[in-house]
């Protein structure tokens, strides 16, 4: 059976963005996924890379990327974090759900992304990158909320394209650890949509997570 993490980042568990969050989990399996969820919210999870993320001895002073290599090698990461990595390599699809704060991740996934996408786990220490990447052959694609509407996103729009203000994310996260990158699926501006353009939305978002198979790749 196929797996799937969908990693969610939103306080609110009757938030339009969780909705979203929902229904691609019932798409993926309706599809024959086993889907992982992790709610960090829920979970509580601690955005901030630190020395806690292992349990052996760190050496002074503290420098993350050699500590992450070390724990990578003896086993030592903090078991929250461990379980988390455990997800990541059951999943042959990753999805990043979350709201558009500041045009970017907030920073409770930023932090997920720094703690999990750990150096002599998911790259360095002789582990390619893009191409060559240690997820190639996976797939990995955003569901996120806007604040506003989509025509501010477009050409012209005056928050700027939104694939230009996701590319740190699509390029410089997943497609750098080598997952084949698809399109996202946006939810744009829910608070001033009427409820049939909510349901609508829902049933965009079955649609899209019944067919990845046929959505469009932005690299990999």
């Amino acid at each position: 059976m196929p797996r799937a993490l969908i990693v969610h980042a939103h306080p609110e568990p009757d938030s339009f963005c969780t909705a979203q969050m929902h229904a691609a989990r019932g798409a993926l399996q309706a599809q024959g996924y086993e889907v992982e969820v992790s709610d960090l919210y829920a979970l509580g999870w601690h955005a901030a890379l630190d020395r806690h993320d292992v349990t052996h001895a760190v050496q002074a002073p503290f420098k993350p990327q050699a500590e992450q290599q070390r724990a990578a090698q003896a086993g030592t990461f903090a078991p929250e974090l461990q379980a988390e990595l455990d997800k990541l390599r059951r999943a042959e699809v990753l999805v990043f759900s979350f709201p558009l704060w500041w045009f970017s991740l907030p920073a409770l996934l930023k932090g997920w992304v720094d703690r999990v996408f750990a150096m002599g786990e998911v790259y360095g220490a002789g582990r390619g990158t893009y191409d060559q990447g240690v997820f190639r052959g996976r797939r990995a694609l955003l569901l996120l909320t806007t604040g506003g509407p989509e025509a501010a996103y477009g050409p012209g729009g005056r928050n700027g394209e939104l694939l230009t203000l996701l590319q740190h994310v699509h390029h410089g996260m997943l497609w750098f650890c080598g997952y084949t990158v698809l399109a996202p699926v946006v939810g744009y501006a829910p608070a001033r949509q009427s409820p049939e353009a909510r349901a609508a939305q829902l049933q965009a978002v079955v649609q899209a997570f019944g067919a990845l198979e046929s959505r469009p790749v932005l690299y990999g």
